[in-house]
């Protein structure tokens, strides 16, 4: 593999902080110890950290409503990120955000958002600045499957078409729009074909394999920073919760589930840098530990943290 010891051990590492992170945030809600609505990332990490493996520091992302994972790979601070989902003052947006709001500039995240698909065109239009300000970092635009048939996403696909703006659009197709199977919504299971209305390349990847996501965003992040315009990736992956908190997944069968679980992107990826001498069993294990135990960290460090004071409420508001 294309691949060093220390490249291998912050992708493991990072997938086992998604995983651990949204376990844990499972967990607290059916304990009521935090409240609010939430969408978990587990069973997706390959592509949150496969394509921020992809990108320098300096370039931006714009996440989605399921933005835990996104966050985390793009280099945000566990207890931050963890405070902010309990609404605490210590929190990556100092409570105000939530899970559904989670943005963290000093990462160049631009957020994640409630609404499907309204984080494409904040990406088109940060995209725009980039060009605009000659600079030669790109844009990752992550959404998912159901985001696909938003108007919203044919507008930004266009736009950023048509003026060759650095911009990589990756759907994360989970199979599913909240209870909505894609293959009742849409033509074609194939989501990435839609870029050849645009006059852009597409192709679809193993969202279950990190380093399959990584190639390929490589490869569309450098036609970006070239001037040659944006690409549509389609990641195949799966979402191991349902929806949010209250699915109760009825609409999938447990055959389906074990079948994509047999694929875990964590098991896999561990398993070949295992196989291929980069890392032994006994450090996949420690990094393992260290991130199971980052995770029991960040819980403290957001049960202990303040609230926000009330007549802060409007502070940071610009609308």
């Amino acid at each position: 593999m294309d691949l060093t010891k220390e490249e291998a051990r912050k992708l493991l590492k990072q997938m086992y902080e998604i995983r651990f992170f949204e376990d844990k945030i499972m967990e607290l809600l059916a304990q009521n110890v935090i409240d609010g609505g939430s969408h978990l990332y587990a069973g997706e990490e390959a592509v949150a950290v496969g394509s921020c493996a992809a990108i320098e520091p300096e370039d931006w992302i714009a996440s989605t409503h399921r933005g835990h994972g996104h966050a985390i790979a793009k280099g945000g601070k566990i207890n931050e990120l963890m405070a902010e989902i309990f609404g605490k003052a210590t929190g990556c947006c100092k409570g105000k955000g939530g899970s559904l709001h989670l943005a963290d500039p000093s990462t160049r995240n631009l957020g994640a958002t409630g609404i499907v698909g309204a984080n494409i065109p904040v990406a088109v239009g940060a995209a725009l600045a980039l060009k605009k300000d000659k600079s030669r970092n790109v844009v990752l635009c992550f959404f998912g499957d159901g985001a696909i048939n938003q108007g919203v996403f044919h507008e930004s696909m266009n736009m950023a078409a048509i003026w060759k703006l650095p911009v990589v659009f990756i759907c994360e197709n989970n199979l599913y729009g909240m209870s909505g199977a894609v293959s009742r919504v849409t033509t074609t299971n194939d989501l990435y074909t839609r870029s050849c209305a645009y006059g852009i390349p597409g192709e679809a990847v193993d969202g279950m394999d990190v380093l399959a996501v990584r190639d390929s965003v490589r490869r569309a992040v450098e036609r970006a920073r070239n001037g040659e315009g944006p690409t549509l990736i389609e990641c195949k992956t799966y979402r191991y919760y349902g929806h949010s908190r209250s699915d109760p997944r009825v609409y999938r069968t447990r055959e389906e589930e074990k079948e994509w679980q047999a694929k875990d992107p964590i098991l896999r990826f561990r398993g070949k840098v295992i196989s291929d001498g980069i890392l032994t069993e006994s450090e996949c294990d420690g990094i393992q530990a260290e991130a199971k135990q980052e995770i029991e960290d960040a819980v403290r460090f957001a049960m202990n943290s303040p609230w926000p004071k009330p007549e802060e409420v409007t502070q940071d508001l610009f609308a």
